[in-house]
């Protein structure tokens, strides 16, 4: 019996705090969530929406996992789309407008319902460490005005609340998101334990009252005809019986930009107030006009908050510029000429940990059972956070009950590569998955989240053995029927081939199995039923699982080759306790990034920049010969 407050306490209730906190308590310890308001536990401080490019994908391995986010979102969609349709599977990736309060009221409920689990609302302004058997080691944490907190393990999930100052103009203000309290007495604790910390920026558009647009003159954006749920969990027919909201599409035009230029002045971001680094791929409209001089305009989403509210979020139209220019831009937009803004946009600066600092279970190297999660490790999106903050609440309860680590691979999930890029190369600016991050896109499509993913989920303690066993049902017959149409064979009917000839494509002149059909670029799995009486009557999400693996099969076995390679690599494990600078033959260079890094293996160790394949080569040499 542990004689401590809570085996774990979370440090932020964002996204990260909520999955932490949740798996921690999910696991069967107690746990306890600190949130300087419990008001904006699960807050959406910017888009009312979850999923994207990429970060969709996320959000499906978050719930292959075990984690929240996806269930939640399910019940608060108001509006799906899947964006990139016109490529390939494995860049689609789904996004839904959510209900922004709605979202959060699921989510709050969800943690008082969960048993072990407090939610206790105060600023964690210390985090208090020991010497233990493994050296230094956390113990607790100081809550105001609560007092002191003992506990086994912390993870720090502070989002853009740490050291928060926002910009509009030349107003200045301490301040976290929404008008919220910042978290003030923090990073001086977390630089005297030894960690370096980084100052980040991002920002948020005006909210704009939906009477004052006028809706006529924007580009019409509707939902997808049939939802996919981002939750195994989720009834497909339930979330298909929702009556989703339009969106619309509006552009910005040369008044817009000419308001932009007259007014850069102003601009903190250019005044030289900002000193926090802003994220490369959402950046501030006054950044995106002074950047990319040559494009005559930019598309912004007119997005609503949800279905009890009147505001409209503008996505894409996110500043740091004084009010009066703000409404000045605001005005200058077709269908905005008469538009009332409801709460002026801002730029936000927040203080967070260098990601090098990190191992990949998201522990802090220098102290043990400290965990980093969201944007306290430096990066930005909600996707992101969550996904960071399921990781460390994972581990830091597969720690406390004497079990292996979970540590995700590159090939495995977008989850293992943002955590991979982080701990492996850093970053010098707010981190965002895209799936070209990923060298094994083809293997890490939204459909096949469990298949990579739901094996750990169930190790953890996350994944119950009926919804593992469902999984496992689903794989089973996807992988039989996938079997079953290679080996069915069709001959060259009358029938068959006037469906090739209006498809586009050549007829038969011999026999083809069905699989051949399918593969064919202009064929699908459905529009070859009539010719095979056998077919199981599978779920939709199911067929389009079997159509998938047929059409990319060549592709999917040329990527779990490299995958098998890269594995051998990761599992060449590097000593802890390296002496780099003693190895010879190794670059100065590289000694000094691997020495840094403390790459775990041959693996890690390549993907660090600055090391080239002469000094694995090396290492591989010294590792032999020791």
């Amino acid at each position: 019996m542990h004689n401590c407050d809570f085996d774990v306490a979370v440090v932020g209730a964002g996204h990260a705090g909520v999955e932490a906190a949740l798996a921690a308590a999910r696991t069967g310890l107690t746990a306890a969530l600190f949130s300087l308001s419990l008001d904006q536990v699960a807050n959406m401080p910017c888009n009312p929406s979850i999923g994207g490019t990429g970060k969709g994908h996320l959000v499906f391995e978050i719930d292959a996992l075990g984690g929240e986010m996806g269930a939640a979102a399910d019940k608060a969609t108001i509006q799906s789309r899947t964006l990139n349709t016109s490529k390939g599977a494995a860049v689609r990736s789904k996004r839904v407008q959510a209900d922004r309060r709605l979202y959060t009221a699921l989510m709050k409920q969800t943690m008082e319902n969960t048993p072990g689990l407090r939610l206790i609302q105060g600023e964690v302004t210390a985090v208090h460490v020991r010497e233990g058997e493994h050296g230094t080691e956390v113990c607790g944490v100081t809550v105001e005005p609560c007092g002191f907190f003992s506990c086994r393990a912390v993870i720090l999930s502070t989002g853009t609340y740490l050291g928060g100052t926002t910009h509009v103009g030349d107003v200045m203000r301490r301040s976290g998101p929404d008008n919220s309290l910042p978290a003030e007495g923090l990073t001086d604790c977390l630089k005297g334990l030894g960690l370096n910390m980084m100052r980040f920026k991002t920002g948020t558009p005006p909210r704009i009252h939906r009477r004052s647009i006028d809706f006529s003159k924007l580009e019409l954006q509707e939902g997808e005809e049939y939802i996919t749920p981002f939750s195994s969990l989720t009834d497909p027919e339930k979330m298909n019986g929702i009556d989703q909201i339009p969106c619309h599409v509006v552009y910005t035009n040369a008044d817009t930009h000419r308001i932009i230029h007259e007014n850069i002045h102003r601009s903190p971001l250019y005044s030289g107030k900002i000193h926090g680094t802003g994220p490369r791929y959402c950046p501030s409209i006054e950044d995106k006009v002074m950047r990319f001089a040559d494009k005559e305009r930019h598309q912004l989403f007119v997005e609503p908050m949800g279905l009890d509210t009147d505001e409209i979020y503008l996505q894409g139209f996110s500043s740091s510029l004084p009010a009066d220019v703000q409404v000045q831009m605001l005005h200058s937009l077709v269908g905005f000429e008469n538009a009332e803004i409801m709460r002026y946009a801002y730029a936000i600066e927040y203080d967070c940990i260098d990601p090098l600092e990190l191992l990949p279970t998201l522990e802090v190297k220098k102290i043990r059972n400290l965990y980093g999660a969201g944007q306290f490790n430096g990066t930005s999106g909600y996707e992101e956070a969550a996904a960071q903050g399921l990781v460390a609440g994972i581990n830091a309860s597969l720690r406390l009950r004497g079990m292996e680590p979970m540590i995700l691979t590159r090939h495995s999930s977008y989850i293992g590569t943002l955590i991979d890029d982080l701990v492996t190369k850093g970053t010098n600016e707010p981190y965002r998955i895209m799936t070209g991050r990923s060298e094994y896109r083809i293997l890490l499509r939204q459909d096949n989240a469990e298949d990579r993913l739901i094996d750990e989920g169930y190790r953890c303690g996350l994944v119950s053995e009926e919804r593992y066993r469902a999984a496992k049902e689903r794989m089973r017959l996807v992988a039989e029927e996938v079997e079953r149409l290679n080996h069915v064979n069709v001959g060259p009917s009358c029938g068959i081939n006037v469906l090739l000839e209006e498809r586009g494509t050549a007829p038969l002149k011999d026999g083809a199995t069905l699989a051949e059909l399918i593969r064919r670029p202009q064929m699908d799995y459905d529009c070859t039923a009539p010719w095979d009486p056998a077919r199981p009557d599978l779920p939709r999400a199911l067929r389009e699982k079997v159509w998938t693996e047929i059409k990319y099969e060549g592709y999917i076995k040329h990527q779990m080759d490299d995958a098998a390679r890269q594995t051998k690599a990761e599992s060449t494990l590097l000593p802890a306790d390296i002496d780099y600078k003693s190895i010879r033959g190794l670059r100065l260079e590289a000694a000094q990034k691997l020495d840094k890094v403390r790459p775990a293996s041959i693996g890690q160790a390549q993907r660090i920049s600055g090391v080239n394949p002469a000094d694995i080569t090396v290492l591989m040499i010294w590792l032999k010969t020791r």
